[in-house]
This record gives C-alpha cells, structure tokens and sequence, in this order.
C-alpha cells in the first residue's frame, strides 16, 4: 500500500524539485521509502514518485519507482495472487530479482499487455509509462478500492492517488466545476470520473487509460475510458438453479478463497471486528482451520453510543481470537474533525469518516495490515433501503395508477410545513415530498434516487448561485438486460458502483492512509461478487431478511443468540455535535459574508436551512452536516 504520483509533461516546464513536493505531499500513505525517477527526452518530461507503506517484499528490492527494460512502473495496492502468477511467467521464461508483486506486474505487461488485468486479483493503481516510446497505462482495479486521480490540460498530465499533490504543481489550475458541488450536496460525495475541479478526473472502477503523450495536445478523446471489466457482466448470466444448501456451500468456499487470500503479507495482519455479520464472517472463515489466534480489534466510543464492544468481546471468545478492546471518548473522536478537508482533498459528506479515522488509528498502533467488511452489504443484500424497495414498491404498485397520480397532485398544492401537528414531526416534510415522488414513480429506480439524493432539483435550484446540470450517472444505466433483471439485482448493481466506490471506499482509503495503515476489503475479491450475482434474490433477501445466506454461513459458526440483535452501524450524534461542540465552527464557515464572498451558495437559503436546524428541524441536519464540509474544505484548499 502506497501514494503514487507524477506527471508527463509536453512544455519542457516541470522540475525535478516540483516532483519531490508532489511526492512528500503523500508522507502519510507511505512512511516507509521515498523515491522518484525524472526523465527528460525530447522535449518531454516524465515524473514518477512513490511514498511506500512495506508489506510485501520488505526489502530495497521491492522499492518503487521500479523498471523493467524501457517499462516503468508506480504502484498502489497489492496483487494478492502474484505469486500464482509468478509462477506461470516463471514457466514462459521471465526472470525475477525481487519478491514483490510490482515486478510482477511489469512482467505480466510485458507478456499480456492489458490483457494481464484478467489475472490480477487484488486491489490497484498504477501507471507504466514506457521511456522509448512514450506509451502510457493507467489502471484503476474493479471495485475501484485504490483512488486514481488526473488532470489534463494544455499539454500537461498530473498523477495521484490523492488530490492534494496537485495543488504542488504550479500550472494546476484548480477551478471548481459546479456541476461537482451539485453532486456533491446530492450525494455527500462527488462520483467518478468527475472531480471537484475543471479537467480533474477519476479513473473509474474497472477501468484503464491507455495514450501516448505525443498525443496530450493534438487529441481530445486521447482520455476516453477503457473498461475492461463490468459487474454488470455478473448480473446478466443467469441465476442458478440450485439448492439452498449447495449454495450455501458453495458461497462459503469462495468467500474463504477470497479472505485467505487477503492475509497475503510480510508484516502483521489484523481484523477489524465489530460484531456484525460481515466481520463476523471474515473472522469466523479465517479463524476455523488456522493452528495461530487472528488478531482482531474492536474501537468503542461509549459516550456517543458507538459500543460494539461486549458484543464483539464475546464473538472473539468464542472463535478464540488474539482480540484487542480499546475504548475511546467523544473528545478523542472530534479531534479528529478539523483535519478531515486535508485528507479528503474533495468535500465530503459521510459522517462516518470520523469513526472510521478513529478505529484506523487505534488499529495502526498494533499491525500495519487491517481486513474491514465492506462489500457485503452491496454483495448480499444488507442495506434497508433494500427493505423499502422490496415492501414500499409492492405495497404502491398495489394502488392503480390513477390514484396515485390524483393524490400527488393533491400533494403539490400543500405545503408539508404548514400541516398542523404533522408538520412539525422530524423529518416529516422530507417523507412527504420523497412519497409524493414515489407515488407518481414507484420504480427500482425513482425508490433509489430517492433514498441517495439528499436534496430535491427544486431545492438545489434555490440553494446554489450558479445553474447547473447532472451528467449521466449509473443510476441512469440501461445495461442490466431483461434476463438478469429484478428490483434488488438493479439496486445491489448501482450500490457497488456507486455508493461503494463513491463513499464506503474513498472513506476507508483516506482514512486508514491517514495513519499509515493498509486496509483490505476481503468482501471485494471479484470472485465474491462474481458468483453472489449468479445465485437467486430469494438467498440473499428471504422473507424480510436481508443477507440471509451470509447469516446463514455465520450461523455454522456462532450460536444464532449471540449474533441476532440490531444493526448499529459507524453514526455519530453529528446533529448534537453542529449544536453545541462544533456549533462555533457552524457559524463561522455558514456564515452570511463568507457565503457572499464565495458566490457558490445562496446565503439566503443556507441561513433559512440552518435556523431550521438549530430550532429543531433534525432531519435537516445531514444537508447542514454537508454544507459545512464543503465550506471546511473550501476554506482549507481555495483559501
């Protein structure tokens, strides 16, 4: 696990000083080696820098910049099969001098070319640019677990994993792209391939780029996105017809497949165990034929509710895990606040961003390697929004079509807020105004907007200066066909390549990189979702229980008592926090002048949605939460 970054540059205008500051702007994700390479020929100039976090190959051996021939390459992630692959290049004649996956990475180029990404089971970003002839890949692996940014314009090509080395550069222009902050106040998050900035860009999920930079100037579409490996692939072969048992079976030995893969590493590795059952599943999976205790860890923060911790204490007992208990206090937790901006280069809305920084830097102190559960959700059917689609839908579909349309109409003419006694309940103008949507619309994909978007098109229209416009997104796609298709296939398929990439990874990424810990996300292994997408809805969401195949499997494992209790999930009390700990911060990045001065939000608008909060309105709370990072953010990289 590293930083990467760099840049190819037509203009003869980028010093080898400027790749150093780009490259040290990424301390934080690499701690252990720095190293840059700096060619100049023919007028061209190519940067590499690497920052590296050693977990494979501790030696100078597997120090990056690394070269092979006129290839080379930098890399973030790790190829967790590289040996396997090792071995197949070893049998065609290739030669190696490390025992790192990079170099195998440069050989599997050179003797597949893209084609060498079939093989890669892991997680990536890289870029090989080749000296001679000035071809350059970039990747991004398929889940998009690894962050890879670029910037083009007028003959220059920036690199990173991480926004933050651009602003190093001196040619970067970092212009705001308003249609980002539209999406950003719709999501809590800006979606690939798009960036906060103008010319600033995403490799998406499962893709490449692939040029030469000959061509940075005189060609346009030099940048189109190649894809090169699809979920939507999984999602249209068909379901199999199996039993219930067998699949079981079945999902169990590709989920163990994938996990010991995942604890690949030459330096300790650790579980994050909160008690849940996707956690739960990767420590019970990992830990049943294996003679040493897997170290797993548990962060409670007692005084915010967050107290997985005698739940989990309990589970690890009962596996016989190695399990570390450490708990924390609120204090400890919004320490932690005022330097989100820094590490999210882009505003950023999840609030869970603050506990997730906390449990990785509580992790940090014991191993450098840490397994998280994220995916399951996306893969098995976890989320309650799948509970509104598989009971709201039904119960709408059930009222005939013009009755629905007539009480929406009905619904236009009132104004939920002055509805007495109803109106002042939380959060029941926004049930009101996403009901009246659905009644008009109850499809998957009406039911989905509704519960990602955080504002409505009228609501943005009042609360942004600038007009602005929604690209294509995903949750515009066409391509899961009639014969994959179902209600919870489409909204599984667009959470893992949007919400998960989008959200639940950047904020994984950012904050384990922040304190220099590595997190692998076993759930991802493309296999997993390869094979989940194939077995019927019915074992994933079963009479209103969601990831029942899961449970199921966990069950083999640990007593059903011990694992049958509510979901608590990463909230924090964010809305108590804007009201008192961090109410002075509210009113100082939400203030009237600062808002004028900016000239991206109305001050208006954002005056009216804050006194709202503040005078009880809770369920405005999340769209204050991503007024304020926004504001945060601009205030640490537009200052």
């Amino acid at each position: 696990m590293c930083g990467i970054t760099g840049f190819l540059d037509l203009k003869d205008g980028t010093s080898k000083e400027v790749l150093n500051k780009m490259t040290d702007s990424l301390a934080h994700r690499g701690p252990d080696g720095e190293s840059t390479e700096f060619f100049e020929k023919d007028g061209i100039q190519i940067g590499l820098g690497h920052r590296r976090l050693s977990v494979i190959d501790l030696t100078e051996c597997g120090a990056q910049p690394m070269r092979l021939d006129s290839l080379w390459i930098t890399f973030n992630g790790e190829i967790y099969n590289y040996r396997a692959i090792r071995d197949e290049l070893t049998q065609l004649g290739h030669r190696f001098i490390s025992n790192s996956d990079t170099e195998i990475i440069l050989h599997a180029f050179r003797q597949w070319g893209t084609a060498c990404l079939d093989r890669f089971r892991g997680m990536f970003a890289f870029l090989i640019v080749d000296i001679e002839t000035f071809d350059v890949f970039c990747v991004r692996d398929r889940a998009g677990v690894k962050p890879f940014y670029f910037y083009a314009e007028d003959g220059l090509f920036l690199f990173s994993s991480e926004l933050k080395a651009f602003h190093r550069h001196p040619r970067f222009r970092k212009e705001i792209d308003d249609n980002a902050v539209r999406m950003y106040m719709m999501f809590g998050n800006i979606p690939a391939p798009h960036s906060i900035f103008k010319n600033t860009f995403k490799i998406k999920p499962g893709h490449f780029l692939k040029f030469n930079i000959r061509d940075l100037i005189s060609n346009a579409h030099v940048f189109s996105q190649v894809q090169y490996w699809n979920v939507y692939d999984a999602y249209n072969q068909p379901k199999l017809d199996i039993p219930f048992l067998e699949a079981r079976r079945k999902t169990e030995e590709v989920l163990t497949d994938a996990f010991r893969l995942r604890m690949v590493s030459d330096v300790p590795v650790g579980v994050f165990l909160s008690g849940g059952f996707d956690s739960v599943c990767v420590t019970a999976l990992l830990q049943k034929d294996s003679e040493r205790k897997l170290k797993t860890f548990t962060v409670a923060v007692p005084d915010i509710g967050l107290n997985e911790a005698p739940f989990a204490k309990e589970i690890a007992a009962h596996l016989g895990t190695d399990h570390t208990e450490v708990n924390c206090t609120s204090k400890e937790a919004l320490e932690l606040f005022d330097e989100l901006p820094y590490y999210y280069d882009e505003p950023f809305g999840d609030t869970s961003a603050i506990p997730t920084s906390l449990v990785s830097k509580v992790a940090r102190q014991n191993v450098i390697v840490a397994l998280s559960a994220d995916g399951g959700d996306e893969v098995f059917a976890g989320y309650n929004r799948y509970d509104y689609l598989m009971g709201l839908r039904s119960k709408l579909e059930k009222v005939p079509a013009f009755l629905r349309i007539f009480v929406a109409g009905a619904m236009n003419q009132v104004n939920p807020d002055r509805i007495p006694v109803l109106g002042k309940k939380p959060n029941f103008s926004n049930r009101f105004r996403k009901l009246k949507r659905l009644l008009k619309d109850p499809t998957p994909e009406q039911i989905m907007w509704s519960l990602s978007a955080q504002y409505e098109e009228s609501e943005i229209k009042k609360l942004l200066v600038h007009d602005t416009s929604m690209p294509e997104l995903p949750y515009h796609s066409r391509e899961l066909d009639d014969l994959g298709y179902s209600p919870l296939s489409y909204m599984m398929a667009i959470d893992y390549q949007t919400y998960l990439p989008d959200d639940i990874l950047t904020k994984v990424d950012r904050a384990t990189m922040r304190f220099s810990l590595e997190g692998r996300e076993p759930f991802l292994d493309h296999k997993i979702i390869e094979w989940a997408a194939r077995i019927p809805d019915e074992f994933k969401y079963r009479d209103g229980i969601k990831k029942y195949i899961l449970k199921e499997i966990v069950y083999q494992y640990l007593p059903k008592e011990l694992m049958n209790r509510p979901k608590m999930g990463f909230a924090i009390p964010y809305e108590n926090w804007m009201k008192h700990e961090l109410r002075s911060k509210l009113d100082y990045y939400l203030s009237f002048e600062k808002l004028k001065k900016q000239g991206i939000f109305r001050p208006e608008e954002v005056m009216r949605i804050k006194e709202l909060f503040l005078n009880g309105r809770d369920e405005l709370g999340m769209k204050v939460w991503h007024l304020l990072m926004f504001q945060m953010w601009y205030g640490r990289w537009m200052g």
